[in-house]
């Protein structure tokens, strides 16, 4: 049988990589809220109005603080990876298959999970993948 009990180590590994998944949320979240026109041609070139932006960056807030949150991490991690999602399928309709923002995306959803699975053993129970 697989041990899935937490240890010191896989918990603060675990912590580290969702801190860099919010860090990255709060830190996009902030450009959009506060920036926008720095964003302004991005944001054209993937189809979105520049108007858009604040409703993106709360999207990004809301999602980071729900992921952030050990209690409502689980919906969090669903909500961020189909952002994320989301923002691979924009890239990927404009032809940009391997893009650096495509691959971003998909690393942020890797470590989203991987880190909520390193943190939370109700996650470790549920899908045993390893010791």
């Amino acid at each position: 049988m697989t041990d899935i009990s937490a240890t010191p180590g896989r918990s603060w590994t675990g912590r580290i990589l969702s801190a860099v998944v919010v860090a990255a949320l709060l830190a996009d979240a902030a450009v959009q809220l506060f920036a926008p026109d720095m964003m302004r041609a991005e944001m054209e070139l993937t189809g979105f109005p520049p108007s858009q932006a604040f409703a993106l960056g709360v999207i990004m807030l809301a999602c980071a603080i729900v992921y952030a949150v050990p209690q409502t991490a689980v919906l969090g991690a669903i909500l961020v990876t189909g952002f994320l999602g989301g923002a691979i399928s924009t890239h990927f309709r404009l032809g940009e298959i391997g893009s650096p923002p495509q691959l971003i995306c998909l690393l942020l959803g890797a470590l989203t999970w991987g880190g909520l699975y390193l943190r939370d053993g109700r996650l470790r129970t549920l899908l045993p993948l390893g010791a």
